[in-house]
């Protein structure tokens, strides 16, 4: 059974608002701490701090975007770290994230890839998307990226302390 090309994009659009939900909701109440996926999102960020560095880099006009996306992500991402908590109950270890900064953020990607997305401007192929590259886009995806990282380091070395407390 092949699938159909069709249906592509509407999965791709699916699996996209399945991760900005996953993304959104652990914003919100206590969570477990998860060393292993916290590690793994940090690899990934990493990854995607690189790709942001090259279209600095590369893409016209979007060098001071990203770095300023970045320089606001950092600063965010270290004030939602003092107004997050961190406990341990039953022996586990468990954190509170300050639920309006990252969700804040998130929303503001998401309705500002979907305001790309009406206007047309990812409709092309990569070529095209290149050309098209919007500052503002950048700058914001920039201050995502940075944001969580600061935010997982920061929650991760708040962690190890945590866990020499308890030991």
């Amino acid at each position: 059974m092949a699938l159909s090309p069709a249906l592509t994009p509407v999965l791709f659009t699916g699996l996209i608002g399945w991760a900005y939900y996953r993304r959104i909701r652990g914003s919100f109440g206590r969570q477990p701490w998860r060393p292993r996926r916290t590690g793994f999102r940090l690899a990934f960020l990493t990854f995607a701090l690189v790709g942001l560095g090259m279209a600095a880099r590369y893409v016209p006009h979007v060098a001071l975007a990203v770095g300023g996306g970045l320089a606001v992500g950092a600063l965010l991402g270290l004030l939602a770290l003092q107004h997050t908590q961190v406990a341990v109950v039953d022996g586990k270890r468990w954190f509170t994230p300050n639920p309006w900064i990252g969700g804040a953020l998130s929303l503001l990607l998401l309705g500002r890839l979907a305001w790309r997305f009406g206007s047309g401007a990812l409709s092309g192929g990569a070529a095209q998307m290149s050309q098209n590259a919007s500052p503002l886009t950048l700058c914001i995806a920039a201050t995502l990226v940075a944001y969580y990282l600061v935010n997982g380091i920061g929650l991760m070395m708040r962690m190890r302390r945590l866990a020499t407390t308890i030991a």
